[in-house]
């Protein structure tokens, strides 16, 4: 079987209006809070991409009833009640996503089997601080042959300040207090966008939750049945809505990113001022112009709100063709630089030296046939070869598939020379 393959050519300037769908760090988490209370859910602007159908999947196989509906990005979730409380493995392993049914089922029935979650391959992302954190409010947890098994009668409220303020693991803690006994109070809680999604969505089902969006998240535990189903809009995907940005500039083009929110990227958006970018708020999204030259600027990742880890390919790829030399610095995943030899493929000038990446800009880059080792990293890819002379093929398109709802179609709406072939 042939897989699919983007080729894009280089050659036009982005002009248009581009609408960023829902995010898919967000969507995935809603999904899973739909285990805590029986019932009927709509989430509405559901992106349309694969990580979706396999969490579905997932969720399927535990107990829940799921129609997607992408023509109108809309998932109806059914809860009868009736659940199996083991996730299987060749699920699991498709989407590091699955680990966030750990949090909902453990905090509503006491007990729960997972296999070690998978997801994309930049290094060890262990789930230490999820079972740290839920071992302080009472649970028990056993690993054997790649599964984990987690068993509290009761969980307790409880004051945990997490080593690194991961997202996973606070909105693992965080589902899983709603049902605890008592207060539970997060300390160095991830602060992004996408859990600020899941708690609103979690107060509007009738949970107790106070300094959403704050380093502090306080949890006040509800009883098990005080929970109910709810209709939900995911908020807009930020990574997507940086993807656009990007292939705007990168081209020199004008681009409205409507739906993008400007709050949920804002240290991006000021260093991508710093390189020349135009970026004005609009009422519904931002409006972005490209320069005629790139300027190259250093860039550090950390957790919100600063420069997100899945910004920096994009990064990169920008800085690959920029006047002069940027170093990009990568804070929480050390092994996030697998897709540098691809970019070199295309005649970036990249050089890697531990947790920095030394991006010397070229005048041009050089179209060839590359592969997307991750979602973002292949997003990149996409980005660098609109200006790559002659034709950049990527292969292993099924990780963009992951996260990206049409990428190939909104670009070719914007006039970029992209096809799926």
């Amino acid at each position: 079987m042939t897989l699919p393959r983007i080729r894009v050519r280089p050659g036009n300037r982005l002009v248009g209006t581009v609408d960023v769908p829902g995010a898919k760090n967000s969507v995935l988490k809603l999904m899973a809070a739909c285990l805590m209370a029986d019932g009927d859910y709509v989430l509405t602007n559901v992106p349309g991409i694969d990580d979706v159908t396999t969490m579905a999947n997932l969720l399927g196989a535990i107990g829940l009833r799921i129609t997607h509906d992408p023509g109108r990005a809309r998932l109806e979730i059914s809860n009868p009640g009736n659940l199996q409380l083991v996730a299987p493995y060749e699920l699991v392993e498709q989407i590091r996503a699955s680990i966030n049914v750990l949090g909902p089922l453990l905090g509503r029935f006491g007990e729960v089997r997972i296999a070690l979650p998978g997801g994309d391959d930049f290094g060890s992302r262990p789930i230490d601080m999820h079972l740290s954190g839920l071992a302080a409010m009472g649970a028990e947890f056993t690993i054997r042959h790649g599964d984990v098994h987690a068993v509290a009668d009761r969980l307790y409220g409880a004051e945990i300040t997490l080593d690194f303020p991961s997202v996973g693991a606070t909105e693992n803690l965080v589902t899983a207090a709603v049902f605890a006994k008592g207060t539970t109070i997060i300390d160095n809680a991830a602060r992004e966008p996408e859990i600020v999604d899941l708690c609103n969505m979690l107060v509007a089902m009738g949970a107790r939750i106070e300094g959403v969006g704050s380093s502090t998240i306080t949890i006040h535990g509800v009883e098990r049945d005080e929970l109910r189903p709810v209709n939900h809009a995911v908020i807009p995907d930020r990574v997507q809505a940086a993807t656009y940005v990007a292939a705007a500039a990168i081209t020199g083009g004008e681009v409205t990113v409507r739906n993008a929110v400007p709050e949920h990227m804002e240290m991006l958006l000021r260093r991508f001022g710093d390189m020349g970018i135009t970026v004005e708020p609009q009422h519904n999204g931002v409006l972005v112009v490209g320069p005629d030259k790139l300027r190259s600027i250093d860039v550090v990742t950390l957790p919100f709100p600063g420069v997100a880890t899945d910004y920096k390919p994009l990064v990169v790829a920008l800085l690959s063709v920029a006047d002069s030399v940027g170093i990009v610095t990568e804070n929480l995943y050390p092994g996030r630089f697998r897709y540098v030899d691809e970019l070199r493929r295309l005649g970036a000038n990249i050089r890697t030296d531990g947790h920095h990446a030394i991006v010397r800009g070229v005048p041009r880059l050089s179209g060839a046939p590359v592969h997307a080792p991750d979602i973002r990293a292949g997003a990149a890819l996409v980005v660098a070869g609109l200006v790559a002379d002659g034709e950049t093929v990527i292969s292993d398109v099924h990780h963009i598939d992951r996260g990206y709802d049409d990428l190939v179609g909104r670009l070719a709406s914007l006039g970029a020379d992209i096809a799926r072939v």
